[in-house]
């Protein structure tokens, strides 16, 4: 083992990101990224969830150091102790007061985001934590000692015994191969699948714990027996904010205040580097019990690892923890939910390899609340942003993206190994977003209009189900083929409409732009089909009713499907 080894992640570079000036790639500290966050336009590491779990730790450092102090640096009111030892804060309950405090922390909040920096709290908290950002050592980040390690594992999984390894390329997720099954896909190849570089090991291992599958069988001892499960994100369908430059991403994601109705108290923030203990922290999971708070929440483990070092390269022992459940997780800001009606629950509203065709925009309502009547639950991260423009501290016509980031597994019960990552976007202005008109609110009539087109898709199908049965193929499979490629079509286009909306736009002069937009796209799709038409295309076959069906007659009967469904008349 290299002891003497050293690598700070507060001080040493390791992140990387995309300079704004150059536009070039560039590999930074912790330190450095909070100091210059502005002049960084994104996160660029190895892989989208990649930074997704990256977003998530630079939000829990935030989101620590100012549930404490305020943009001056002064810590707040309520809370009694020293902030540079967390376990003494406590909060002052007489002096802490629901509205008051939520105002303070908006307050907060908005001094950061129009100064346009984060201040030296950030930086300072970081260097007076400087020791549990040590990659080795006695408390190594994201990891447990040996000694922590052969305390909390079965008598024939400790560290000597050298069992429950996972391998570098399994925790590589743009690799993610077993020992048994060679991926031949792959970035790498042969043995150079195992080298892995300090710097990338970090944000692999980061990575991990959020998009763990179920391949290995080492848990921590307990009393009662569980199963190891996968990653925390892994089974979210993930949502979170993006601007335009690194700073503005991470405040937008900042989440202060909890603007949920049923929200809790106000709670302390206990990053998982704040444990007394890696066996303190071990005995809290085993209780299974929901954070209450963010920055747990986003640095949350789900396996205890332990790193070995030989000639430079790692051994990594990786043994499972109990987690909590995700029924009414709804302190996660960071997924769209579904309405259980069997649990009387909300469960995020995981992506699956059935779904990789749907774009974020077709399914709208579960990001915005449009029939105030439903009930569907909004992303946390929606709710703050809604929060932010009541509270006038993002303007009324700001462009908000909201971005997914999804790494779908195989959905292999045994193994939720990694098959694809799916990377999606919608951007609309605020006053769209959380229009509040009753009768005209956007958010209603965008769904109205996407109803209308998933209709117009409708049509598309069975005109796609014709040409399949002139054809004599599988009218399913190629029906399906070609209605995927109709949608492809169809989302950079509506995407495009979506962020041309304002609140001063005419409903329904803007609602008609899109309609004859759709209708030119329908007959474009059509025309792009009819090129590559047969001599058996044209002189068809009869349907069952013994009617004439070709290409020209399927045609004219999606067109007039079409208007019909638009409410466009005829020319």
């Amino acid at each position: 083992m290299v002891d003497s080894k050293k690598f700070n992640l507060t001080t040493d570079p390791w992140i990387k990101v995309v300079t704004t000036e150059t536009n070039q790639e560039k590999k930074i500290s912790l330190i450095e990224l909070f100091e210059n966050a502005s002049r960084y336009q994104q996160l660029a590491g190895d892989m989208h969830s990649q930074d997704l779990a990256l977003l998530r730790l630079l939000l829990a450092i935030l989101t620590t150091v100012y549930s404490r102090v305020d943009a001056n640096g002064e810590q707040y009111s309520w809370l009694d102790g020293d902030m540079s030892s967390p376990e003494d804060l406590e909060i002052d309950l007489d002096a802490f007061d629901d509205d008051d405090g939520e105002d303070t922390l908006f307050s907060t909040w908005g001094q950061l985001y129009h100064t346009g920096h984060f201040s030296s709290a950030v930086t300072d908290y970081l260097a007076g934590h400087a020791a549990d950002f040590e990659f080795f050592g006695d408390r190594p980040f994201y990891q447990a000692s040996t000694e922590d390690y052969d305390a909390l594992v079965p008598e024939n999984r400790k560290v000597a015994a050298g069992k429950g390894q996972v391998l570098v390329k399994q925790m590589n997720r743009r690799i993610s191969e077993s020992a048994n099954t060679p991926d031949i896909f792959t970035p790498k190849s042969g043995d150079a699948k195992n080298k892995v570089s300090l710097d990338e090991l970090v944000r692999w291992v980061i990575t991990y714990q959020n998009f763990t599958g179920v391949t290995d069988k080492t848990k921590v001892v307990t009393e009662e027996k569980f199963s190891n499960s996968g990653g925390w994100i892994y089974r979210l369908n993930p949502v979170f904010a993006k601007g335009k430059t690194l700073f503005d991403t991470l405040m937008l994601n900042l989440v202060l205040v909890d603007t949920r109705q049923d929200s809790t108290e106000y709670a302390l923030q206990q990053p998982v580097w704040e444990a007394k203990s890696v066996r303190d922290y071990v005995a809290q999971r085993k209780a299974q019990i929901l954070p209450d708070n963010l920055s747990e929440l986003y640095t949350t483990w789900s396996r205890l690892l332990h790193i070995e070092w030989q000639d430079g390269q790692p051994t990594i022992l990786s043994a499972g923890i109990p987690t909590f459940a995700y029924e009414d997780a709804l302190i996660e800001p960071m997924t769209t939910w579904k309405f259980d009606k069997k649990t009387n629950a909300y469960r995020p509203a995981g992506k699956s390899l059935r779904s990789l065709g749907i774009a974020m925009w077709r399914n709208f309502g579960q990001y915005v609340k449009v029939r105030r009547e439903d009930d569907m639950h909004e992303p946390g991260i929606v709710i703050w942003l809604r929060a932010l423009k009541q509270k006038q501290l993002i303007a009324h016509d700001a462009p908000l993206y909201l971005n997914s980031v999804a790494l779908i597994s195989d959905g292999n019960a045994t193994s939720q190994s990694p098959a694809v990552e799916v990377v999606d976007d919608m951007a609309l202005q605020a006053d769209v977003l959380f229009d509040d008109e009753l009768a005209e609110r956007w958010p209603l009539r965008i769904e109205e209009v996407i109803e209308t087109t998933q209709t117009i898709g409708n049509d598309y199908y069975h005109f796609a189900t014709d040409i399949g049965k002139i054809r004599n193929l599988d009218t399913r499979t190629f029906a399906n083929g070609m209605s995927a490629k109709f949608y492809e079509r169809l989302n950079e286009p509506f995407k495009a409409w979506l962020g041309s909306l304002s609140g001063q736009d005419d409903r329904d002069a803007k609602i008609n732009l899109w309609k004859a937009t759709l209708e030119k796209i329908v007959v474009m799709a059509v025309d792009n089909d009819m090129q590559a038409s047969s001599p058996r295309d044209v002189r068809g076959i009869s349907d069952n009713h013994g009617q004439p069906l070709n290409i020209f007659t399927a045609k004219n009967h999606l067109m007039y499907n079409v208007r019909r469904d638009l409410n466009l008349k005829k020319e």
